[in-house]
This record gives C-alpha cells, sequence and structure tokens, in this order.
C-alpha cells in the first residue's frame, strides 16, 4: 500500500457518500422527479437548476438503452472499471493521483449502485451560461470528471524524474 492509498480511500468514500446521500434527498426529500424541475439560481447569463434525469446510458447518455441487459451490462463494466482503479490506487505514486483515483473510485461506485437500485443513473445539477447548456450531471460524475482532469494534469505536467513517492 502506498503513503496515497488511505487518503484516496477516504476521498472515494466521501464522494460516494455526498452522491449518494444528495440523490436520496432529491428523490425523497425534494421530490424531483415528480416536480421535474427546480430553479436555484438565475444571476445574469448563468443559470443553476435542479432538473430530473434518469440516464440509461453512459457519459453524455452514450449507450443507451431501456433492457435490463443494457443496465446490468453497463453496471459490470463501471464495477470492473472501478476494480481496476481501486488496484491502481493501492499503488498511486503521488498524494494527488491517490485523491484523483479516490474520486474517480468513488463516482463510478455511485453510479453503479445508481444502476443496480433505479436501472439508471439518477442526473439533477443543471447548469448554463450565456448561450451554452451543460449535460445534467451528479455529484459522482463530477467527482469523475475532476478526479480525471487531476490525472491528465499529473501526467502531462510531472517533471522528468520527480521522485513516485512524493506528494
Amino acid at each position: 500500500m502506498s503513503p496515497a492509498t488511505r487518503p484516496g480511500l477516504l476521498l472515494a468514500l466521501l464522494t460516494l457518500l455526498l452522491d449518494q446521500l444528495s440523490k436520496w434527498w432529491v428523490l425523497e426529500v425534494l421530490d424531483l422527479p415528480t416536480r421535474r424541475s427546480v430553479e436555484l439560481l438565475e444571476a445574469g447569463p448563468f443559470a443553476l437548476d435542479f432538473t430530473m434525469v434518469w440516464n440509461r446510458g453512459v457519459t453524455f447518455g452514450l449507450m443507451s438503452g431501456d433492457s435490463a441487459w443494457n443496465q446490468w451490462m453497463l453496471a459490470g463494466l463501471a464495477a470492473i472499471i472501478a476494480g481496476v482503479l481501486l488496484r491502481w490506487l493501492w499503488r498511486a505514486e503521488t498524494i494527488w493521483v491517490g485523491l484523483a483515483l479516490g474520486m474517480v473510485v468513488g463516482g463510478a461506485i455511485g453510479n453503479v449502485i445508481d444502476r443496480f437500485r433505479f436501472g439508471a443513473v439518477v442526473d439533477f445539477v443543471d447548469a448554463s451560461a450565456w448561450d451554452w447548456h451543460w449535460y445534467v450531471f451528479n455529484i459522482a460524475d463530477a467527482g469523475i470528471v475532476v478526479g480525471v482532469a487531476i490525472l491528465v494534469a499529473d501526467a502531462l505536467f510531472r517533471r522528468q524524474g520527480e521522485s513516485r513517492q512524493s506528494p
């Protein structure tokens, strides 16, 4: 186990808990499936809403399908990927890599739980600015995107010869 493993696992757990709590809140307390959309903020060209979307595909709705086979295949694939990333986390070279992997793993597990529970991923954060409107997403998706961005930055900008175990 590397020195980055524990912080990464803690961040994976935190990402997973925040994701599942937020989904419970929008489904059970806010009752977003019934309300469909709730305006949160409109400030000039910026808007932030909660909008209910059941994502039956992967990122941006790709490979979408209603069949149970499709949902089990996507959940299984995400679980395998999370397992591979956990193995990488166990050997993380730096604290940044460990934290990034933690966010990705926590987010992936959060979305796998949704697929097993609901047959789809619960997406609800709806942001826009000027004429640009992003896809509706959730906390798990945000963790995955931020984690991948950190991994890419680490791969691009880590100095040659830098100690693999340094923070």
